[in-house]
């Protein structure tokens, strides 16, 4: 549960610690900012830990450790001793989602042998139900593995990250002073979304409050709205008309990622967030519009 503020509430206790894998990443860094906020203590897997962002955790009191995913006696050394730890993979670098899955496997190892209490893994809404989409299948054979290893594990399962639409590539670009947003994908589906912050702070409560959701897959949004509805709304926070206009699929060329993920936006459902857990566990928990006033307001 959290705070007026977005942060979580529960209390932690003055000797808690939490390795947060990723920390400079976009979920890794929401999880680690909403731990600290607590007053949680914060042991941070970095790549580089003098880049900017690691840095700028050290200085809140992070406790930064070099590790990757791929060097296992690192990450079971940096998960040692901890009351719990955040993880996510991602199928983006070398190897795409067949080095995730053996990356995923390998944390899942780690997390074992360092007798890790309380998993928080970061997966993908739908992983579980076989979407054909390849980053959501690398995800669901991880969740898999977990459940196999006998880890004390809370999966959560975010949806279409807001965030996205902030992004190079996928921001609308203004045109004669009108925000166009071009996606491959009719203007009328319903997608399901949340904000980094959000994913970060539900993240935290799972770890500060194991009992909200220890043992749980639970697929977190904040909002639905068509790509219609996203744009209008991006448009309305920036003073600005909007719109929307869909691209054929050819558009994503050859990567056969991109392609089925789309495919599966068009089909209703896609997503299937549970709405009320989200809120019970993060009732701050921000819809589009309130997203979108954070981001395009100035713009």
């Amino acid at each position: 549960m959290t705070t007026a503020d977005g942060s979580p509430n529960a209390v932690a206790e003055p000797r808690k610690l939490f390795t947060v894998v990723g920390a400079t990443g976009q979920q890794g860094g929401a999880t680690a900012s909403a731990l600290l906020d607590a007053g949680a203590r914060v042991r941070a897997t970095v790549r580089d830990p003098l880049s900017d962002r690691a840095r700028r955790l050290a200085d809140r009191g992070a406790e930064l450790v070099q590790a990757g995913i791929e060097d296992h006696e690192a990450l079971r050394a940096a998960f040692t001793g901890v009351d719990g730890v955040y993880a996510m993979t991602t199928m983006m670098g070398p190897g795409g989602t067949e080095r995730e899955i053996e990356l995923g496997l390998a944390l899942g190892d780690a997390a074992r042998d360092a007798e890790v209490p309380h998993l928080v893994f970061s997966s993908v809404g739908g992983a579980e139900r076989n979407t054909g989409v390849p980053h959501f299948e690398s995800k669901g054979r991880i969740e898999e593995h977990l459940r196999k290893l006998g880890l004390n594990t809370t999966i959560l399962r975010p949806t279409l990250f807001m965030d996205n639409f902030a992004a190079p590539g996928g921001s609308p670009q203004e045109e004669d002073g009108v925000l166009v947003l071009r996606m491959p994908l009719p203007g009328d589906v319903p997608l399901q979304l949340i904000a980094v912050a959000d994913i970060g702070a539900i993240a935290a409560t799972a770890l500060l409050d194991p009992k909200t959701t220890e043992g749980r897959a639970i697929e977190i949004a904040g909002d639905e709205l068509t790509a219609e509805q996203i744009v209008a709304t991006l448009g309305a926070a920036a003073g600005k008309p909007g719109r929307f206009e869909p691209l054929p699929l050819d558009v994503l060329g050859d990567n056969a990622d991109m392609r089925a993920m789309f495919a599966w936006f068009g089909k209703t459902p896609a997503y299937e967030a549970d709405f009320a857990a989200t809120r019970e566990l993060h009732p701050e928990v921000r819809d589009f519009a309130t997203w979108a006033s954070e981001h395009f307001s100035s713009k």
